[in-house]
């Protein structure tokens, strides 16, 4: 971005007084700032600490496709990164914004990268993240996929579904909790059978507060529901916090059109021939009257 004519002039002056800062914005909101100056800057509305032992390594920044040579690296903090949020997933796809910035005036600064946060290591108390810029996003399929089952996900902007529909998401306490994976409800009895499988779990209270899980399997057994995880929540759910329960679904057409009413917005191909139509081939024997090969 373009600098300030006083903060170029501090630039050109030959004696700079510059430090970094950096701003993540998690995905559930959640804005966190961190400078490697010796004392906490403030501006853009953010705070950044300087007791944090945030550090970088040099930016190399280039006009290809290819992830930005850089990484950022702190000690883990109890009051700022834990290793409990980055187990439980609360940092994958952070959106990163770094500054240079003249700390005696922090109102000179100038945007030098734009980006997410990438691959995160856990070593020996730190934290090591890479750091990806914009043209990361590039780098991922584009376009439709011809297919029979759905492209879409349940709710998306292709989908347009409306999952807060009290007919496919509940919101329930849960009874109790194995293994991260397993988790009983009572009260769904207004739910069918299966009703959620392949759906999603979102933990609403409680020390996992914001996390989601993949919904595998949904049973009854002795009059309480069992939901199964295809794999683990990745943090600390326990017996009495709420938990939303989206209903699920398997991408077919059958189920779009008969269990959400949505054919309408289906984001597949049902009809296109399948593998044993393409191998097909004419014969001498059977019924030949010009229509339509049969395999």
């Amino acid at each position: 971005m373009p600098l300030s004519a006083t903060f170029q002039a501090h630039l050109e002056s030959g004696a700079t007084t510059l430090a970094r800062a950096w701003a993540l914005t998690r995905q559930d909101g959640v804005v966190m700032g961190f400078t490697d100056h010796d004392r906490d800057l403030a501006f853009a509305g953010i705070t950044f600490r300087a007791d944090t032992g945030m550090t970088a390594r040099a930016l190399s920044q280039t006009t290809g496709l290819s992830v930005d040579n850089s990484a950022a690296v702190s000690a883990l903090s109890s009051e700022a990164i834990t290793e409990e949020d980055i187990s439980a997933g609360r940092y994958d796809g952070a959106a990163l914004r770094i500054w240079m910035v003249n700390w005696r005036d922090p109102v000179q600064h100038a945007l030098i990268f734009t980006g997410t946060l990438g691959e995160m290591t856990r070593t020996a108390g730190a934290f090591e993240a890479e750091l990806r810029g914009l043209a990361e996003g590039l780098n991922q399929p584009q376009g439709l996929v011809y297919q029979a089952p759905c492209g879409a996900v349940l709710g998306d902007a292709a989908c347009r579904f409306d999952t807060a529909h009290p007919d496919f998401s509940t919101v329930v306490p849960v009874a109790s909790v194995t293994g991260r994976r397993l988790f009983r409800i009572a009260g769904l009895s207004g739910f069918a059978p299966r009703w959620f499988e392949q759906g999603r779990l979102e933990v609403v209270s409680g020390p996992a507060a914001g996390l989601v899980g993949a919904i595998k399997g949904d049973r009854e057994e002795s009059g309480v529901r069992v939901i199964e995880l295809w794999t683990e929540i990745r943090g600390t759910v326990l017996a009495g916090d709420t938990l939303r329960l989206v209903a699920g679904c398997d991408r077919r057409a059958e189920t779009c059109r008969d269990k959400f009413d949505n054919f309408l917005n289906f984001r597949g191909f049902p009809h296109i021939p399948g593998e044993d139509w393409l191998m097909s081939y004419p014969t001498r024997s059977g019924l030949n009257d010009g229509g339509s090969l049969k395999s």
